[in-house]
């Protein structure tokens, strides 16, 4: 079977996008899937974040974008077992300008993830495709759009939440009607919550009053070890499994699993 391919987006920055990206990652791999990881922000936090470092990555997901790489030659095994990872560089800050002319500009990660199912961890075909995009609505984003199965957006439980929730909503309902008419929201995962702090509680429940379901049972709390985690070049479940944040993503992965599960059924 093809890998699903699910993209993380949300074009506020800080919400806990590439944290989440690395962690569901590492707890799918935990409860026996194979994913890969393309990180698309130029960062390449997510790339750090998985302990790939700046020497490692020949190939990126630039050379993908611009097809002087498959994805299979540009994947990177990581040291979290059952987890691959696409490396970002900096070349990703001029891609727009390099591909923009093209007539198939928005469909260039969609087509060299045709093959990702040539991508194998531990000998064996992944399963999953995560896409960390960077926290804008640009040309990025829009091809991790196209070329994705579902969407699953990271939201802080913040005072601004909502508003730029209303404008991301609007994007993926633009992608789906012109250039990607399966896709869909696999979910809304609220992150960085704060259960001392009364305004975390009224997010959610506005969050959870605007979009219902879509919304994740699962929150993500804010959690010093989460944020520990990327410094050591690990996910927060190899770092501290015993932590909250850990323990919340794993949570998750069983959610998103089970959400496939009910798709695939229907």
């Amino acid at each position: 079977m093809h890998p699903r391919i699910l993209t993380l987006a949300n074009q506020k920055g800080g919400v806990g996008k590439t944290t989440t990206a690395i962690n569901l990652a590492t707890a799918l791999a935990a409860i026996g899937e194979r994913v890969l990881i393309v990180d698309l922000d130029p960062q390449g936090n997510a790339s750090t974040g998985l302990g790939v470092g700046r020497a490692q990555r020949d190939r990126s997901s630039y050379d993908l974008l611009l097809g002087e790489a498959t994805v299979a030659e540009a994947a990177v095994v990581t040291e979290v077992p059952n987890v691959a990872v696409v490396p970002s560089t900096l070349d990703l800050l001029g891609v727009e300008l390099t591909i923009a002319s093209a007539r198939d500009r928005a469909f260039r990660l969609k087509s060299a993830l045709r093959d990702a199912d040539a991508v194998t961890v531990e000998g064996r075909p992944v399963t999953y495709v995560l896409i960390d995009c960077p926290p804008s609505l640009n040309l990025l984003t829009i091809n991790a759009l196209t070329a994705a199965d579902a969407v699953l957006v990271p939201m802080q439980c913040e005072f601004f939440a909502l508003e730029g929730l209303s404008q991301l909503l609007q994007t993926i309902e633009q992608i789906r009607s012109t250039l990607n008419p399966g896709l869909s929201i696999q979910g809304v995962v609220m992150t960085m919550f704060d259960k001392r702090n009364n305004l975390s509680e009224q997010v959610l429940s506005d969050v959870r009053g605007h979009m219902g379901s879509l919304v994740y049972d699962t929150v993500i709390p804010r959690n010093v070890r989460l944020s520990e985690a990327p410094s050591y070049g690990k996910p927060a479940l190899l770092y501290d499994l015993k932590c909250a944040g850990s323990q919340a993503y794993l949570r998750l992965a069983t959610e998103v699993i089970r959400r496939e599960r009910q798709l695939r059924a229907a």
